[in-house]
């Protein structure tokens, strides 16, 4: 079993990052930036509606949205590679499952196009053979009760 191993900090962007996405998922950022254009929109007369007051605006919600992908993306990749850690971990404890499944995400399209071909057939055999059997069940259970109820010695014959 290998040694367990222990966790690095987090570096000063990556915590920044997470502090940043979980602060802009909040509702009270919404009402803050509702509340930013609002102003913004309602000081428009006040300064005519110049180039200068459109250009304040055009050049904050670029910055905002050029910084925000970056720290995004930064928590898009922590996510998935957390996620694929714990799939790996369960199909690697699972018996039964493909050890060959993990890292699999480390594959190029065409591979994983192959695989996804593979678990689709395995599915519509599934179903059809899931269908036959509830085919059968149902059949099956229809001869149990008719025979149940035709052995019933309470059961009073009908004239």
């Amino acid at each position: 079993m290998p040694k367990p191993r222990t966790p690095r900090p987090a570096s000063p962007f990556s915590r920044l990052a997470r502090w940043s996405a979980r602060a802009t998922g909040e509702p009270v950022t919404a009402v803050v930036a509702t509340a930013i254009v609002l102003v913004w929109a309602l000081s428009g007369p006040i300064f005519n509606f110049s180039d200068t007051w459109q250009l304040i605006i055009n050049t904050g919600t670029t910055v905002a949205t050029f910084l925000m992908v970056f720290v995004i993306q930064n928590s898009q990749n922590t996510d998935s590679a957390a996620v694929q850690l714990k799939l790996d971990e369960l199909i690697r404890a699972v018996s039964g499952a493909k050890n060959s499944r993990l890292s699999v995400e480390n594959l190029d399209q065409k591979d994983l196009d192959g695989i996804r071909e593979e678990y689709q057939e395995m599915a519509n055999q599934a179903r059809q053979s899931g269908a036959a059997a509830r085919k059968y069940s149902g059949s099956a259970r229809r001869r149990q009760r008719s025979r149940a109820t035709n052995s019933n010695p309470r059961r009073k014959e009908e004239p």
